[in-house]
């Protein structure tokens, strides 16, 4: 299993690869393409990101120890966002989630490329994801 430092370090690579911030919205694009659409039993107001201008549904289960993420957005770079971010920490342990500083939003421009409020969105999910973290590490306690 990769750490969220090896998953982060991958995902600068990827887009290190474009220069041009249309291409890099397109890579975003096609991530959030790829990803399994999300169980509509999860597309819940519970679910929902507050904060995020686009619906954004983030539905995380504890297993085996490691918190495992799937989301789903009605936009497309928000998905691909949320695609990012899950690829990122998805399936590692409360503890390394929480302690994960997520550097690879600041390293491949996403913070300086997204409007105001897509950048408001992007704290969002990752506060969220942070809180999910934090909640199962307490039940584990």
């Amino acid at each position: 299993m990769k750490t969220i430092n090896e998953l982060q370090d991958e995902v600068i690579e990827e887009f290190s690869d474009f220069d041009d911030w249309m291409d890099k919205y397109q890579l975003l694009i096609d991530l959030g393409n790829e990803q399994e659409p999300l169980d509509p039993k999860y597309k819940t107001e519970q679910n929902l990101i507050d904060g995020c201008q686009s619906r954004v549904w983030l539905q995380a289960d504890y297993i085996d120890g490691n918190v495992v993420f799937q989301a789903e957005s009605d936009a497309l770079i928000v998905k691909g966002i949320i695609a990012l971010l899950i690829k990122v920490v998805s399936g590692h342990t409360p503890d390394e989630i929480l302690n994960s500083d997520l550097y690879f939003i600041e390293k491949i421009g996403l913070k300086e490329h997204l409007s105001p409020t897509r950048s408001n969105g992007l704290l969002a999910m990752v506060k969220q994801i942070r809180m999910y973290a934090l909640a199962f590490k307490a039940k584990q306690g």
